[in-house]
Protein backbone atom coordinates (compact mmCIF):
# COMPACT_ATOMS: atom_id res chain seq x y z
CA UNK A 1 0.00 0.00 0.00
CA UNK A 2 1.13 3.29 -1.09
CA UNK A 3 1.81 6.26 1.62
CA UNK A 4 -0.61 8.58 0.59
CA UNK A 5 -2.98 5.21 0.30
CA UNK A 6 -2.16 4.40 4.19
CA UNK A 7 -2.74 8.01 4.93
CA UNK A 8 -6.42 7.68 3.71
CA UNK A 9 -6.96 4.61 5.57
CA UNK A 10 -5.60 6.19 9.10
CA UNK A 11 -8.01 9.44 8.39
CA UNK A 12 -11.02 7.17 7.69
CA UNK A 13 -10.40 4.52 10.58
CA UNK A 14 -9.99 7.54 12.47
CA UNK A 15 -13.47 9.09 11.86
CA UNK A 16 -15.38 5.87 11.44
CA UNK A 17 -16.02 5.66 15.26
CA UNK A 18 -18.72 8.41 16.74
CA UNK A 19 -16.66 8.99 19.84
CA UNK A 20 -13.52 10.53 17.64
CA UNK A 21 -16.34 12.36 15.52
CA UNK A 22 -17.25 14.15 19.32
CA UNK A 23 -13.85 14.26 19.80
CA UNK A 24 -12.75 16.34 16.58
CA UNK A 25 -15.76 18.42 16.86
CA UNK A 26 -15.34 19.55 20.48
CA UNK A 27 -12.11 20.09 19.19
CA UNK A 28 -13.05 22.82 16.76
CA UNK A 29 -14.14 24.96 19.53
CA UNK A 30 -10.71 24.73 21.96
CA UNK A 31 -7.95 22.69 22.68
CA UNK A 32 -8.29 20.05 25.69
CA UNK A 33 -6.65 18.31 28.33
CA UNK A 34 -7.94 14.36 28.48
CA UNK A 35 -9.74 15.16 31.96
CA UNK A 36 -11.69 17.39 30.23
CA UNK A 37 -12.83 15.22 27.27
CA UNK A 38 -13.21 12.60 29.43
CA UNK A 39 -15.99 14.95 31.46
CA UNK A 40 -17.62 15.45 28.11
CA UNK A 41 -17.94 12.12 27.09
CA UNK A 42 -18.06 10.16 30.20
CA UNK A 43 -15.92 7.44 29.29
CA UNK A 44 -12.31 6.33 31.09
CA UNK A 45 -9.51 7.85 30.25
CA UNK A 46 -7.54 4.94 29.21
CA UNK A 47 -10.33 4.81 26.15
CA UNK A 48 -9.90 8.73 25.62
CA UNK A 49 -6.46 7.89 25.12
CA UNK A 50 -7.04 5.56 22.90
CA UNK A 51 -9.29 7.61 20.60
CA UNK A 52 -6.54 10.62 20.81
CA UNK A 53 -4.62 8.13 19.87
CA UNK A 54 -5.54 7.04 16.37
CA UNK A 55 -6.60 10.96 15.84
CA UNK A 56 -3.19 11.77 16.22
CA UNK A 57 -1.81 8.83 13.81
CA UNK A 58 -3.81 9.98 11.47
CA UNK A 59 -2.69 13.51 11.44
CA UNK A 60 -6.35 14.96 12.53
CA UNK A 61 -4.64 16.45 15.91
CA UNK A 62 -2.23 17.64 17.74
CA UNK A 63 -0.66 17.48 21.03
CA UNK A 64 1.13 20.26 23.14
CA UNK A 65 2.45 19.59 26.67
CA UNK A 66 1.51 23.03 28.97
CA UNK A 67 2.44 22.36 32.33
CA UNK A 68 1.13 19.15 33.89
CA UNK A 69 -0.73 19.27 31.00
CA UNK A 70 -1.34 17.94 27.72
CA UNK A 71 -3.78 20.14 25.29
CA UNK A 72 -5.01 18.17 21.99
CA UNK A 73 -6.03 20.79 18.59
CA UNK A 74 -6.67 19.98 15.32
CA UNK A 75 -3.76 19.97 13.33
CA UNK A 76 -3.97 22.85 10.70
CA UNK A 77 -0.88 22.08 9.43
CA UNK A 78 -1.71 22.97 5.76
CA UNK A 79 1.26 21.28 4.09
CA UNK A 80 -0.55 17.59 4.94
CA UNK A 81 -2.42 15.79 1.76
CA UNK A 82 -5.65 15.28 3.34
CA UNK A 83 -6.25 16.58 6.36
CA UNK A 84 -7.01 20.17 6.18
CA UNK A 85 -9.37 19.26 3.28
CA UNK A 86 -10.84 16.83 5.66
CA UNK A 87 -11.33 18.81 8.67
CA UNK A 88 -12.50 21.76 6.71
CA UNK A 89 -15.44 19.42 5.66
CA UNK A 90 -15.49 18.84 9.14
CA UNK A 91 -16.24 22.17 10.19
CA UNK A 92 -19.38 21.37 8.42
CA UNK A 93 -20.96 18.26 9.14
CA UNK A 94 -23.65 17.65 11.99
CA UNK A 95 -24.39 21.17 12.51
CA UNK A 96 -27.62 20.17 14.23
CA UNK A 97 -26.82 16.77 15.78
CA UNK A 98 -28.36 16.56 19.49
CA UNK A 99 -25.06 15.05 20.66
CA UNK A 100 -23.05 17.43 19.35
CA UNK A 101 -24.67 20.51 20.34
CA UNK A 102 -24.56 18.92 23.96
CA UNK A 103 -20.61 18.51 23.86
CA UNK A 104 -20.44 21.86 22.62
CA UNK A 105 -22.54 23.48 25.53
CA UNK A 106 -20.55 21.12 27.73
CA UNK A 107 -17.12 21.70 26.13
CA UNK A 108 -18.15 25.68 27.26
CA UNK A 109 -18.34 24.35 30.95
CA UNK A 110 -15.81 22.16 31.47
CA UNK A 111 -12.41 23.46 33.98
CA UNK A 112 -9.27 21.17 33.61
CA UNK A 113 -8.38 23.51 37.07
CA UNK A 114 -11.74 21.58 38.60
CA UNK A 115 -11.66 18.24 36.98
CA UNK A 116 -7.55 17.77 37.07
CA UNK A 117 -7.42 18.27 40.72
CA UNK A 118 -9.64 16.10 41.74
Amino acid sequence: MGEIMRELVNIFKALSDSNRLRILKMLENRPLCVCEITAVLKLAPSTISKHLSILRQANLILDEKDGKWVNYRINKDKYQTYTPEILRLLQNWLPSDDTITRDKRLVEKVDRHQLCSR
